[in-house]
């Protein structure tokens, strides 16, 4: 659980260290992270998805491939899906497929396999043998971007893979590949140059000796959009299963005709039939070839098929008729008539830029299809689909969180609008109903007003307001003549020391501080005005590029955390600039280091000092795939590159913690790193998040809150004891001081819940966080809290015995699953409920039976916030924190009313304690009477009448004290009188056992 940020807090006794480590290498050992655990909050939205298969002979079974999110695997026709590939070092996947002869066979290929301006890259292929429960590296390292793999029908272990090879440079690691042992080996059987790549592969579904190959010479440029082909991009068939190859071209266009990208389809029912989309600006179209590729004729020129061809190029027929054809582009095209006419067969609303086709060669009714929005199914041939909305593969660009409670998280999602989500729902897990979009464009930043979280900015400029839902175009060039440039993700975001400052940021800084009213251009153009062409670029180099309009733009603003006229820019062509009067002058500070369009993604200002800041450059698009990291603490005079540790993979985000000096967190395309001494070294810190794009992040109070390019958002709860490491080796238990922590409800009402199928992501903890550390493994270890006047509130101990399972009928909020407290070694999180401690009774008594398993006994009452001492006892040694409790900050309820409320549930909870003593007593002495003879039994009958009565009591007790905590608000004066008359009614009716005793000498 989070909360509002405090003071520094003194360094404690740090633990997670090799005792053999030097002090001055902070580095500690990623297991010691022990209980610290990443949250998916969601949104359940579903991201560019390029892989997608199913399984013909189980027709409720499906796979996909997600960019940056994944292999995810559905057994029930898309109503639910299960990511399988999470413990990868890579979540990048361009396709997948499934063995027809074996179907727990499975093959990935990772890289997503596009040209674009955003896109990832893997490292090679991967393979299971038992349906994805275990995964085997392939190799094919370096190919960077596989666009396909085809199996053979009757060979699970020969397999081809088209390898596009690397997006922004040339390299060897190129062309169609080949397996014959399952993917231990690899030839490759098809090869042009470095420059040329294979974009798809694929086997004629009745010849297996028949491969058709698509190769396509292709580069990305350094600078936004810029792109190139060659003259190698063409269309290969070989007849003796890859071996041999010869080139496709009688009737298709030329390169001097502009020819691109090929998609191509054999049709299962008629192997001589074959389709393919061809892109060329001017005479392509979707072709056809009535004899096995020997020849093609064009059948259809209309853009909407087959135009964007370098985004789009599937194409699929169906399983039983060679006249009807699927083409994938911004909507899915649908012909019945052999490609000579299409008509729309999905598109928007729910989903545009479709990117694959799957038909099931059993039933062609069953097709899936993969897209910008992930994947969705039909079962009855188009006439319905399965939802996008359970698919938490968001592709965010930037990530921000607001001063409301619980926060809210925002971003711009890729092809998707934008996504305002609460950190924490109200019903115990975030649904959907705890998001919606703000108004933002879909790429970019979103900045909500830090001093009414009602209005939100974004994009390029907009301004939404929660409660109208409208949203106004308030941007510095609103028509976009001002002669500026912009690109998707253009920044915007407040000044940390002014909450009425807004910056936003084209070529030039902008500044309004009248919520977008007016705008004042407060720097030149920051971009280079002359470059380099980096090497990468390689054959595709001209003169003319470096004279060529200037193409950069400001891609990163920090303003300081300390000096408000501070303010730190970098650009995407690889420059810095710093202003320290507020704009009216800049100084270009960029490191030696940093080259022609090393894109700088993302700068953060020091929290301490107006001279620190730090610097993420991500150069994948100068073809160089190192980290890099600098910082400077002389206002960008001398620059440090700070990378020890890190893996070869791009940087794109770094922060400083605004808590503790020199903690600083890292954002790659894989995964989270930490340095705990200011980037001298580095670490994991990705735990059990799952592979993905880490394209931004924010500390959040005590929270890590990330946006992810591929799986949405997640969320590192509490990480104060981050803020309390040191580098000394201890040999004693920590434990760790918790966090200010709020006493937050979650609905306990009786609605109908959500169906568990609902796709949710997970609530923070909804007790106080208690972190410890033990060197080694414990035989005893318990925890105590106490109120300051030494009173025992709750005690848990590591021989405590979990809940048993209640019966089904019992409400699922009485019981909350309870983590026995661990004495294992490393770190350990335990939480506490913040109540006292549940009631319970002596002996063999049972509540449950006497109350016919209505219900079992809540918690004790909430506690009163205010400070209360942690005690943590270990083998016999104990170790004291002081934890101070808050009230949720949306509950309006006065202290003296909190404290009315409390008293009164304490009256419940300890007259209760009184009751079930008695009540267990009275059972031990009805049964003994009724084993009796003659006035016994009148008198079991008479303890029996009274045991009902109290039990009566008890029952009124318990539903009371229900009601006064079941809400924060002020205790109804009825209520008040109720637990007034049955605590008076218990204390009659144990004085009236007492008299009972007493007169028939019952001890």
């Amino acid at each position: 659980m989070s909360n509002q940020s405090k003071p520094i807090v003194a360094l404690l006794l740090g633990v997670f260290c090799l005792l053999s480590f030097q002090l001055s290498a902070q580095v500690y050992q990623p297991e010691k992270f022990g209980d610290m655990k990443w949250r998916m909050i969601g949104p359940h939205r579903g991201g560019r998805t390029v892989g997608a298969v199913g399984v013909p002979q189980q027709p409720n079974v499906f796979y996909i491939g997600v960019n940056n999110g994944g292999v995810w695997k559905t057994t029930d026709y898309g109503r639910t899906w299960v990511p399988i590939f999470d413990d990868q070092p890579t979540g990048s996947v361009g396709d997948i497929a499934v063995s027809p002869s074996n179907p727990n066979v499975l093959y990935v290929a990772s890289g997503e396999g596009l040209q674009r301006p955003d896109l990832s890259v893997g490292n090679g292929m991967y393979k299971t043998t038992d349906g994805g429960k275990t995964w085997k590296h392939l190799g094919l390292e370096d190919g960077q971007q596989i666009g396909r793999i085809d199996i053979d029908p009757k060979n699970e272990n020969r397999v081809f893979a088209a390898v596009l090879g690397h997006p922004y440079g040339p390299n060897e690691v190129r062309g169609v590949y080949r397996t014959l042992d399952g993917g231990t080996t690899w030839d490759r059987v098809l090869y042009m140059d470095e420059n040329t790549g294979a974009i798809q592969v694929l086997i004629d579904p009745q010849d297996p000796n028949t491969v058709y190959a698509s190769m396509w010479q292709a580069r990305q440029g350094p600078w936004e959009n810029a792109a190139w082909q060659g003259p190698n991009s063409g269309l290969y068939k070989s007849t003796d299963g890859g071996n041999t190859w010869k080139k496709l071209a009688k009737g298709l266009p030329t390169y001097e005709q502009g020819l691109g990208r090929i998609g191509i389809s054999v049709a299962p029912s008629d192997n001589k039939r074959l389709y393919a989309s061809v892109n060329a600006p001017d005479v392509g179209g979707i072709f056809r070839s009535d004899d096995a590729g020997e020849s093609w004729y064009l059948i259809n020129n209309d853009p909407r098929p087959w135009g964007r061809g370098d985004d789009f190029a599937e194409i699929q027929v169906d399983p039983t008729n060679p006249d009807i054809l699927y083409s994938a582009n911004v909507v899915t095209w649908k012909s019945v008539d052999g490609g000579k006419t299409f008509s729309a067969f999905r598109g928007a609303p729910g989903g545009d830029d479709y990117h694959r086709i799957w038909i099931n060669p059993i039933n062609h009714d069953i097709i899936l299809i993969a897209a910008d929005q992930g994947a969705i199914i039909t079962v009855n041939g188009g006439e319905t689909f399965s939802s996008w909305y359970n698919q938490p593969t968001a592709q965010f660009y930037h990530v921000s969180t607001d001063n409301d409670f619980p926060y809210n998280v925002y971003g711009g999602q890729q092809e998707s609008g934008s996504v305002g989500i609460a950190s924490r729902g109200n019903d115990g897990q975030i649904t959907f109903r705890e998001w919606h979009p703000v108004g933002v464009e879909e790429y970019g930043y979103v900045a909500a007003d830090p001093l009414d979280p009602n209005i939100i900015y974004g994009g390029r400029v907009s301004k939404y307001n929660k409660k109208t839902g409208q949203v106004q175009n308030v941007s510095p060039d609103p028509v976009r003549d001002g002669g500026y440039r912009y690109i998707r993700t253009m920044p915007i975001l407040f000044a940390p020391t002014d909450p009425r400052t807004l910056y936003s940021a084209a070529n030039v800084v902008f500044k309004t501080q009248n919520g977008g009213d007016s705008w004042d251009v407060i720097s030149p153009d920051l971009t280079r005005a002359t470059w380099d062409i980096p090497e990468s670029v390689g054959i595709y180099t001209d003169e003319s590029m470096k004279t060529m309009p200037r193409r950069g733009v400001i891609y990163t603003l920090a303003p300081s955390h300390v000096d408000g006229e501070i303010i730190w820019a970098g650009t995407d062509d690889g420059l810095i600039h710093v202003t320290k009067d507020g704009g009216k002058t800049w100084a270009d500070v960029t490191p030696p280091q940093v080259t022609s369009w090393d894109k700088v993604s993302l700068m953060d200002a020091g929290h301490f000092d107006k001279e620190t800041a730090y610097a993420a450059i991500n150069s994948i698009r100068n073809d160089d795939m190192q980290p890099h990291i600098f910082k400077t603490h002389d206002s960008g005079k001398t620059w440090t590159e700070i990378v020890k540790g890190l893996p070869n993979d791009p940087i794109n985000v770094v922060r400083e913690d605004p808590i503790r000096k020199g903690l600083l967190y890292a954002g790659s395309e894989t995964q989270v790193h930490v340095s705990f001494d200011d980037g001298a070294n580095w670490q994991p810190l990705r735990l059990n998040m799952p592979a993905t794009s880490i394209r931004d992040l924010v500390i959040k109070d005590d929270d890590v809150v990330v946006g992810t390019h591929g799986r949405s958002f997640w969320i590192l709860d509490d990480i104060t004891p981050l803020r309390q490491l040191t580098t000394t080796a201890v040999t004693q238990p920590v434990l760790f001081k918790p966090q200010d922590t709020y006493r937050v409800r979650w609905n306990m009402n009786t609605d109908t819940p959500l169906p568990q199928e609902e796709p949710a992501g997970q609530n923070p903890p909804d007790g106080a966080i208690i972190n410890y550390y033990l060197p080694g493994d414990a035989s005893e270890v318990s925890l105590e809290v106490f109120d300051l006047n030494g009173t025992l509130v709750k005690k848990y101990s590591s021989s405590d015995k979990p809940y048993e399972v209640p019966p089904v009928n019992f409400p699922h909020y009485w019981l909350r699953p309870q983590k026995i407290l661990s004495g294992k070694a490393g770190l350990n999180r335990f939480e506490w409920d913040m109540h006292y401690t549940q009631l319970e009774t002596p002996g063999s008594f049972s509540i449950a039976a006497i109350y016919q398993n209505s219900a079992p006994e809540p918690d004790g009452p909430f506690v009163l916030p205010d400070t209360y001492n942690v005690k943590l006892t270990v083998d016999g040694k104990s170790y004291s924190q002081p934890i101070t409790i808050k009230m949720d900050p949306r509950v309006k309820t006065s202290k003296v009313d909190l404290q009315k409320q409390f008293f009164l549930s304490m009256a419940c909870y300890e007259t209760r304690k009184k009751s079930l003593a008695l009540l267990d007593e009275m059972e031990k002495v009805s049964k003994n009477l009724e084993a009796g003879k003659g006035k016994s039994k009148s008198q079991a009958a008479a303890a029996s009448q009274m045991q009902r009565e109290l039990m009566g009591a008890d029952r009124r007790l318990s539903r009371l004290m229900s009601i006064l905590q079941e809400n924060d608000m002020t205790p109804t004066t009825s209520t008040a009188k109720a637990v007034k008359q049955y605590v008076e009614v218990v204390a009659k009716q144990a004085a009236d056992w007492a008299a009972f005793k007493k007169k028939n000498k019952i001890k």
